[in-house]
This record gives C-alpha cells, sequence and structure tokens, in this order.
C-alpha cells in the first residue's frame, strides 16, 4: 500500500505540473537536465504527436511505445493498463477505428482528469477511461483484444495478480503487448535499487527470465521479450552520482543490464487453454 500511495501521488503531481504547463518529468528538476530523458524522450513519431493533444504527449512517463510494436486491427477493443494522460490510448483508438474502442485504466484522479481533457480536444469518441487498480480490473471476463502498458506494471508491488487479470480479461486468443523495464542478469541489490529508481521514479522491474516465468504462471503462450533500448552507465551517471554512488567503480555490474523491452504474450484460444479463467 505504501508503494501503491507513493505512485499514486508522484503520478498525480506530473499530471499537475502537465496541467500548468510544466514537465511531466520524475521528480522535481526539469527534463533539460536528464532527470528521466533517456528514458521517456523520442518514443513517439511526429505523426502519432502530430495527431494527438500535446498535453498527452508531455504527460507520457512511459518507457516505449506499445502501439508502434503491437498488432491492433480494426473493430478491436484495447485495454491500456495505466493509462496516464491517455496518449496510448488516444493513438489506439485511432488504429482501431470507429468500430472498435480503447479503455484507459489509471488509479490517479489527476490523470484521468487530463486524460478525459486531451480526448475532449482530440475528437475521438471510442475511448473510455476507467478508474481503477491494475490488480483488480473493473472490466469482464474475456471481454478485450489487447492489452497494452507503458511502464507501468514494474511499478506494481503484485506483478502476479496484474498479470492473472490481464489474462482474464482478454479473449481466448488475444494478446498482451506491453512496454516495460526488465532487468537482464544479477545486478548487487543496493545498486539494483538506485537504478529502479532512476529508470522508473519507483520502479520494481523484473528480471526478464522472472517476468517470462510468471507470465506463464497465469498461463500466457507464445511468450517473447524484444529489447528496445538497452541502458548504458553513462544514461544514469548523473542520478547515480548524486546518490553518493562511485559510478565507475560499479559500472561493470550494471553495463547493460537494464533495458526497456516489449513484452509480448498470447491468451491460448479456448479449446487449448488452461488457465485459470480463459475458458470460463
Amino acid at each position: 500500500m505504501e508503494l501503491k500511495e507513493t505512485v499514486r501521488e508522484k503520478y498525480g503531481e506530473a499530471a499537475l505540473r502537465v496541467r500548468t504547463g510544466g514537465s511531466s518529468c520524475c521528480g522535481s528538476a526539469p527534463s533539460a537536465i536528464g532527470c528521466c530523458d533517456p528514458i521517456t524522450s523520442n518514443l513517439y513519431d511526429s505523426s502519432q504527436t502530430g495527431a494527438i493533444p500535446e498535453e498527452a504527449v508531455l504527460a507520457s512517463l512511459g518507457c516505449g511505445n506499445p502501439t508502434a510494436l503491437a498488432t491492433l486491427n480494426p473493430g478491436e477493443t484495447v485495454l491500456d493498463l495505466g493509462s496516464g494522460g491517455g496518449i496510448d490510448v488516444l493513438l489506439s483508438a485511432r488504429r482501431v477505428g470507429s468500430g472498435g474502442k480503447a479503455y484507459g485504466l489509471d488509479m490517479t484522479d489527476q490523470m484521468l482528469a487530463l486524460a478525459r481533457e486531451n480526448q475532449q480536444k482530440s475528437g475521438i469518441e471510442n475511448v473510455e477511461f476507467l478508474k481503477g487498480e491494475i490488480e483488480d480490473i473493473p472490466l469482464p471476463d474475456n471481454s478485450v483484444d489487447v492489452v497494452i502498458s507503458n511502464c507501468v506494471i514494474n511499478l506494481s508491488g503484485d506483478k502476479d495478480r496484474v498479470l492473472r487479470e490481464a489474462f482474464r480479461v482478454l479473449k481466448p486468443g488475444g494478446r498482451f503487448a506491453v512496454s516495460d523495464v526488465v532487468v537482464r542478469g544479477d545486478v548487487p541489490a543496493e545498486v539494483k535499487h538506485s537504478m529502479e529508481l532512476w529508470v522508473g521514479c519507483i520502479a520494481g522491474a523484473l528480471r526478464d527470465y522472472d517476468y517470462v516465468a510468471k507470465l506463464a504462471r497465469a498461463g500466457f503462450d507464445a511468450i517473447d521479450i524484444e529489447p528496445t533500448r538497452v541502458y548504458s552507465i553513462e544514461d544514469a551517471r548523473q542520478f547515480l552520482t548524486a546518490s553518493g554512488i562511485d559510478v565507475d567503480k560499479i559500472a561493470p555490474q550494471v553495463e547493460g543490464k537494464f533495458m526497456s523491452a516489449f513484452i509480448r504474450a498470447v491468451k491460448p484460444s479456448a479449446k487449448e487453454c488452461c488457465g485459470p479463467s480463459c475458458c470460463s
């Protein structure tokens, strides 16, 4: 609960900064000095950012662009876990067209208010923003075709429950397609904690093979992790030095071990499903 409240507070503050003309950058520093810039910048191309309100772009705190990598077809229903200012929901809604629908789920009132403002400005109608937690999705079983998320699952203190819930709401044959931060290999605990704070403000990044195992336990099939950016020690040098860490000393233990990744999985079709809810 302490982690959840910290996440809620920080993302609420980020939404308020955007609504008052500031930056959504993690912490109090402006993005110009690079606090979260190596992770959150340059994720969307001009063809995407030009089609939605600027505030939706400014409020993006993701580590990837799931809408660019996920297969979204006309008429499908998409759910974005931790939808923030709504950028991925609005982009998904345009992809699935008027015959489809995009849901955004967020627990932060300020982000929901910002997302709804962005929807109104965009004129996109096939969108609905829901208040709730990603560990307890307020949608029925077998109701969405695609679950996306952008650097949010790593913030949950109960990732197994998040993945079970994503599995539950997906239709048989539905796709899980998220961007998230993962760790590759072993990193000393104190260094891992500092790097996670830098990467996601308050992240709890899983090791890549742990992510695969949790998805499999939830019932998913066809699991794949595709690195989209591997972070170097130089990306985090300023943050780690300010935290009192000897960067050059720890570099061999950290270099190349933190990465943003696109994580894919599929809920088996009903005839082959063996998960807890896919055949219900």
